[in-house]
């Protein structure tokens, strides 16, 4: 078992979090609301919160999913001690949804991050054109310099549409967005070898790198009131991002700064993945999606993408084919060889009116103003070629 779960090869994991372009982080309630008052615990909320001046100071991408708002509104609208019915939670999340993006707006603010709150459900990540479009937002959100704080919509979603927990919320953020490491802040420090409460001899794991049915059986049941998730839904998660090539930690947060202690070597456990968002994003692209119509390029624009230039509208002379926004296509030259698989921003009909035009020229043919590509290079994957 040893084998498959150890991994000696890595000789600084810290730096999986110091070298990662886009992060996600994601808080459970147990750490940002003090359980003996309801109220948010603001010595350890402002140490975290230097931990992300610091990532985003160094030029990395932060993406916040912060649970919390549930436990902060019950204690606002006087709810009882317990577990809550649906209609109760989704009114305590009403309430403290408001405390909870102030308290993010106001400490970010002192390091002079704006802060932009979004609130997903489950169909938001798993319905093409909905995650097409919380895609969008959250790419201009961090390409304007602000943090989002990403929480499950509680106070429309129902249980049928709901993820439960925000540990795997936090990990289809990080497959939306291809982010390069997941941190799932807890109470408890990583994966053990058993439930280190009632065996104290349980060893932690310090890396995984194949969620294997001997990891499934380590996970238990969370033993916290204000949490809903536990160690099964940060295998659920891990297993999500394995697959879309981010690596993920479980790390304790009880002490200050929990980021930095992350960094510097603290227990915690790292789920490593075996290749990159990119890679994984591109081969999903190439061979997972069946093309709905085809997109023929002039010559070039045939050496644009060969260059890793994205498709602009000017350069293509033929469209074919039923597809909508976020589909897949196949891009070909002259002489119909494929040269590349892509997701499309437009529709068929749109296509049509732009191509052969230039991108500025898109907001006064379509009447809106769209993406200035077709297909954008980080969503093409081009066919490669022997010789």
């Amino acid at each position: 078992m040893a084998e498959c779960l150890l991994d000696e090869s890595e000789r600084d994991p810290g730096a999986r979090l110091g070298n990662a372009r886009r992060v996600v982080i994601k808080i459970g309630s147990s750490l940002l609301v003090d359980p003996s008052t309801g109220r948010l615990d603001d010595l350890w909320f402002g140490s975290l919160v230097d931990d992300v001046g610091a990532l985003r100071s160094r030029g990395q991408d932060v993406l916040l999913v912060s649970s919390g708002a549930i436990a902060l509104g019950r204690r606002h609208l006087g709810l009882r001690e317990g577990p809550l019915r649906l209609e109760q939670s989704q009114a305590a999340a009403a309430a403290g949804q408001i405390r909870l993006a102030h308290a993010w707006q106001e400490a970010l603010g002192r390091h002079d991050i704006p802060v932009a709150q979004v609130l997903l459900t489950l169909g938001d990540t798993e319905q093409r054109r909905r995650y097409l479009n919380a895609r969008g937002t959250l790419e201009t959100l961090l390409g304007l310099g602000a943090v989002p704080v990403i929480n499950e919509n509680d106070t429309v979603a129902t249980e049928e549409i709901r993820y439960g927990d925000n540990d795997r919320l936090a990990a289809r953020v990080a497959q939306m967005m291809s982010a390069d490491c997941l941190v799932l802040l807890s109470d408890v420090d990583g994966l053990y070898t058993a439930d280190p409460t009632q065996f104290p001899e349980a060893e932690l794991i310090a890396t995984v790198s194949e969620i294997t049915p001997d990891v499934e059986i380590l996970a238990g049941e969370s033993t916290t009131d204000l949490g809903s998730g536990g160690m099964i839904t940060k295998i659920a998660a891990a297993k999500i991002a394995l697959r879309a090539g981010c690596h993920m930690v479980i790390a304790s947060g009880r002490n200050p700064h929990p980021l930095q202690a992350v960094e510097s070597g603290a227990p915690c456990t790292w789920f490593v993945a075996g290749d990159t968002p990119a890679s994984v994003r591109k081969q999903w692209i190439a061979g997972s999606l069946k093309p709905r119509g085809d997109l023929v390029v002039d010559a070039g624009a045939a050496a644009a993408l060969a260059a890793g230039k994205s498709l602009l509208p000017a350069g293509v002379i033929e469209v074919h084919g039923e597809f909508e926004r976020g589909d897949a296509v196949i891009v070909r030259d002259g002489d119909g060889t494929e040269l590349a698989h892509g997701l499309v921003a437009y529709s068929v009909s749109e296509a049509r009116r732009i191509m052969g035009r230039k991108s500025s020229e898109i907001a006064a043919i379509l009447g809106y103003g769209g993406r200035d590509e077709l297909i954008h290079r980080n969503d093409l994957a081009m066919i490669k070629r022997n010789g």
